[in-house]
């Protein structure tokens, strides 16, 4: 004797449930209609669709939906990567907070995930060869990568590689670009 086939099972369990919850839309978009539903009232034909051996219904993947999901979980990858290269390079609890909304209490546990000390007190300000050095590559870079002064995420990489680049904390080099674009020195 073959076994009630698992798909049938597994609709009829989302069925009665979404049911019980009052949402009826979601059993009619599954392709339910009103005599299967009121079949669904009836335990004696619950019992017959749950146990057929045959499958009454079938599986469409929305590949649309599907990718779009897929990407998600790599964006949400990126993003844990992003974060923590801008800690490792020294941005601010702030700054973190700014591009990815993360609260203190999230940075700190990050900051403890990936093994940093706690930060205490501020970065110090650029020296005037330091900040000179930083000028000298992050305006040809602009030009280069032909950004938009505005496009704080465009921004942000090019502002960690010349933190990493220069070994400066982020929180200084972003704090520098920042006033340099709102002086309209570029």
């Amino acid at each position: 004797m073959s076994s009630p086939h698992p798909l049938n099972q597994a609709v009829i369990a989302q069925a009665l449930h979404d049911l019980r919850n009052g949402q009826l839309r979601r059993c009619q978009a599954m392709g339910f209609g009103e005599r299967e539903l009121d079949a669904l009232k009836q335990p004696a034909m619950v019992s017959i669709l749950l146990n057929a051996t045959v499958s009454w219904c079938s599986v469409k993947v929305n590949r649309e939906v599907l990718h779009y999901l897929l990407r998600q979980v790599q964006d949400v990858e990126t993003e844990i990567a992003t974060v923590d290269r801008m800690l490792r390079l020294g941005a601010s609890t702030e700054m973190v907070s700014r591009f990815y909304g993360l609260t203190h209490q999230e940075v700190a546990l990050r900051r403890e995930i990936i093994g940093l000390p706690k930060r205490k007190g501020r970065h110090p300000v650029l020296s005037e060869a330091q900040e000179a050095a930083l000028w000298e590559r992050w305006k040809p870079a602009v030009k280069a990568r032909d950004m938009a002064l505005n496009d704080d995420m465009a921004m942000l990489p090019l502002a960690l590689d010349l933190a990493e680049a220069l070994e400066l904390p982020a929180s200084v080099v972003w704090t520098a670009i920042r006033n340099w674009i709102e002086q309209g020195l570029i």
